[in-house]
């Protein structure tokens, strides 16, 4: 089995999100030992936002050899997300609530694991996700309550992200939750505890 673990707060070790992807991870490497584990964290080192040159790059491959190695660069290190995402049978994503929707850097590896002809592609039948049979679980975070409520037309976040890995193909998603918390460390403290206990038995996944 291979593991994809993505981390995107900005937050360190303050960040509720990674303390969850953390404690989902260890779970499923304790019940797969032999489990290839992938580690990128998005914001200590992020992938840039999508440019003409990489949609380019993609729709004619020869062109790249036309670029500056800046750009040759940016564009090996999306086809290598690109390919831990194919590869990946378990994806982790550590995904806190920004402004009701996903940090930036987010949204950049998802541009760039979103590629048509590789995770998704448009038929006479309409958009199919080539992305199958993966298992994707995020770790949530979000300081105010969006999972129901006043505010959950404000649910960006969540919303999106079950959304656009659909759209690819991966169909077995879960979310691990922590909410609410905004402005209060002994309540943040209790929703990351609780939200642990939401998912303490991973499924075992064969190798």
């Amino acid at each position: 089995m291979k593991i994809l673990h993505i981390n995107s707060s900005v937050q360190g070790d303050q960040s509720a999100s990674r303390q969850l992807t953390a404690h989902i991870v260890q779970g499923l490497s304790a019940q797969s030992p032999g489990a290839e584990l992938i580690y990128r964290d998005l914001a200590a080192d992020p992938i840039a936002h999508l440019t003409a040159e990489v949609l380019a790059g993609r729709m004619d491959a020869a062109r790249i050899d036309t670029f500056d190695e800046g750009k040759r660069g940016d564009i090996a290190t999306g086809n290598r997300a690109l390919a831990e995402f194919l590869a990946a049978d378990v994806i982790v994503i550590g995904a806190p609530m920004y402004n009701f929707s996903i940090p930036s850097q987010l949204k950049a590896w998802i541009d760039r694991v979103s590629v048509a002809g590789s995770t998704f592609r448009y038929s006479a039948a309409g958009p199919e996700g080539l992305a199958k049979g993966k298992k994707i679980v995020i770790a949530s975070s979000r300081g105010g309550v969006y999972s129901e409520g006043a505010f959950a037309f404000m649910d960006h976040q969540e919303t999106y992200l079950r959304g656009v890995f659909n759209f690819l193909g991966v169909t077995d998603i879960s979310f691990v939750r922590a909410e609410g918390y905004a402005h209060d460390a002994a309540r943040r403290n209790e929703a990351v505890a609780l939200a642990r206990k939401t998912y303490p038995h991973p499924v075992a996944l064969a190798a």
